[in-house]
């Protein structure tokens, strides 16, 4: 079991429904394997079409996890996270043209959302579930 979940709720009447069916059974997949008078931690924000705190927290923690597991460093694994899922940016200075790696601080809920795949792609050839 992982130790992390996170899902999009909507407010329907007065209720926070889950945007997509699955994301309920994980959820309770989730509860089940936690062990009794474990304290669990709960965060909430409003989102938009931007990334959400929630998504910078979990792409940090699964490359945390990853590190940990592989070997790796931090800083390796999320260059390695990056350039799996393709986030890079190119600049050009005085006519040349180079390329670096963008922060997750400026990617778009897409661009995490990849970041994230890479990290359960990552996960699942190491025999690590970071769903």
């Amino acid at each position: 079991m992982t130790d992390i979940f996170t899902s999009y709720f909507k407010k329907v009447d007065g209720k926070l429904i889950y945007t997509k069916s699955e994301e309920e059974k994980r959820f309770k997949e989730f509860v089940k394997g936690i062990p009794e008078g474990k304290v669990v931690n709960v965060f909430m924000e409003l989102t938009d079409a931007s990334k959400s705190l929630a998504q910078l927290a979990k792409v940090h923690k699964c490359i945390r996890v990853l590190a940990n597991e592989i070997g790796y460093t931090f800083e390796e694994m999320k260059l390695a996270v990056k350039d799996r899922a393709g986030l890079y940016l190119s600049v050009t200075i005085d006519d040349k043209e180079y390329q670096d790696w963008k922060s997750f601080g400026t990617c778009s809920i897409e661009e995490i959302n990849l970041a994230i795949q890479a990290c359960i792609e990552i996960g699942d050839t190491v025999n690590t579930n970071l769903r």
